[in-house]
C-alpha cells in the first residue's frame, strides 16, 4: 500500500509539472520511420515517402526561382553515392581519379551513368529505363535510373525548408559534408559525415550528383507540379548536377543549388573528377 501511494503521488507530481508553463508548447513532430532495403546487387536503398514540398529558393540564384509546390511519388534511392566497388562490379573498372573501393566513383559522364543504371537493372532481372540510342527514359519501367531534379531535391531536403538538410548555418556544413573547406582537395569514403533526416549520406558535398533532367534556367517557371520529369530531353542537352562536391563552396552545396554539364563532357579538362551519381527506382518494385 505504501508503494502504491508513492506511485500515485509520483504521477500526481508529474501531472502538475506537465501543466506548468507548457500548455501552449506545440507537440514535437514524430521522427520519420526510415525503411531501407538491400538490393540483389548488394546496394542499400532508402524508401523516400510520397509527399509535397517546396522546390527552389526565393532567396537563391535566379535559376532557383520561382520556388513552387511539387508533389512527388514514393521511390527508392541509394543510401550512399555509388562507390567504386559497386561500379566495378558491373562495369569492370573505375574511371575515378581518387581511387578507393569505398570512395564514390567520379568521372563517369552522364552517358556512362545511365549505362550503369541499365546494367544494374539487367543484373537484377528488371526492365531497363533508358534507351541508350536516344537517351529517353521510360519512367514506368521497374529498373534503375537517375533521379529527376525534383526527386533529388526532395530527398536532399528530407522534410526541411532550410538552406541545408540540417539547417541554414553553413558553419555546420563540415559535420555533414566534404566540401572545399574540409575535403583537402579529394573525395572521401562514403558515409563518413552525418546523414540527412531520411538516412541519406553525402547529399551535400563529396561528389556532385547527376540527375536525369536536362538543365533549363527557367525550368521552375514552366515545369510540372506533379512528378516533374523530362523523358524526351535532347541528347545534346546539358544535364543537371546537384549537391556540390569536395571542391565546392558552402553556397554551392545548398539543397536548392543547381549546376549542369554536357552529358558527354564537352570540356573534359574542367571539373569532371567532381561528378558522380546515385540511382533510384520506383517504389512499386518493393522487393529487393
Amino acid at each position: 500500500m505504501q508503494e502504491k501511494t508513492r506511485g500515485n503521488l509520483g504521477w500526481l507530481l508529474l501531472l502538475v509539472l506537465a501543466g506548468c508553463g507548457t500548455k501552449d508548447a506545440p507537440p514535437k513532430a514524430a521522427a520519420p520511420s526510415i525503411k531501407s532495403i538491400t538490393t540483389k546487387t548488394g546496394i542499400e536503398m532508402v524508401l523516400i515517402p510520397a509527399s509535397e514540398f517546396t522546390m527552389g529558393d526565393e532567396g537563391g540564384e535566379a535559376d532557383e526561382r520561382p520556388a513552387r509546390k511539387v508533389q512527388i511519388s514514393a521511390f527508392y534511392m541509394d543510401k550512399f553515392e555509388l562507390t567504386q566497388k559497386a561500379y566495378k562490379a558491373l562495369v569492370g573498372k573505375s574511371p575515378a581519379k581518387f581511387q578507393g573501393d569505398d570512395r564514390p566513383v567520379e568521372r563517369p559522364s552522364w552517358l556512362y551513368a545511365i549505362r550503369y543504371c541499365n546494367l544494374r537493372s539487367l543484373r537484377e532481372g528488371l526492365k531497363p529505363c533508358y534507351n541508350l540510342d536516344t537517351q529517353e527514359c521510360n519512367f514506368a519501367a521497374d529498373g534503375y535510373r537517375l533521379p529527376t531534379e525534383a526527386e533529388w531535391e526532395y530527398a536532399c531536403r528530407a522534410g526541411t525548408t532550410t538552406r541545408y538538410s540540417f539547417g541554414s548555418d553553413p558553419a555546420q556544413l563540415g559535420d555533414h559534408a566534404w566540401f572545399k573547406a574540409n575535403a583537402g582537395g579529394t573525395t572521401h569514403p562514403v558515409g563518413q559525415r552525418r546523414p540527412n533526416p531520411w538516412g541519406l549520406f553525402d547529399m551535400h558535398g563529396n561528389v556532385a550528383e547527376w540527375c536525369h533532367d536536362a538543365y533549363a534556367a527557367d525550368a521552375y517557371a514552366k515545369g510540372e507540379t506533379k512528378d516533374p520529369a523530362d523523358p524526351k530531353a535532347k541528347a545534346e542537352d546539358d544535364r543537371v548536377l546537384r549537391g556540390g562536391s569536395w571542391g565546392s563552396s558552402a553556397e554551392a552545396c545548398r539543397s536548392a543549388a543547381r549546376a549542369s554539364e554536357p552529358p558527354g563532357f564537352a570540356d573534359v579538362c574542367f571539373g569532371y573528377e567532381r561528378y558522380g551519381f546515385r540511382c533510384v527506382r520506383r517504389a512499386a518494385q518493393s522487393a529487393p
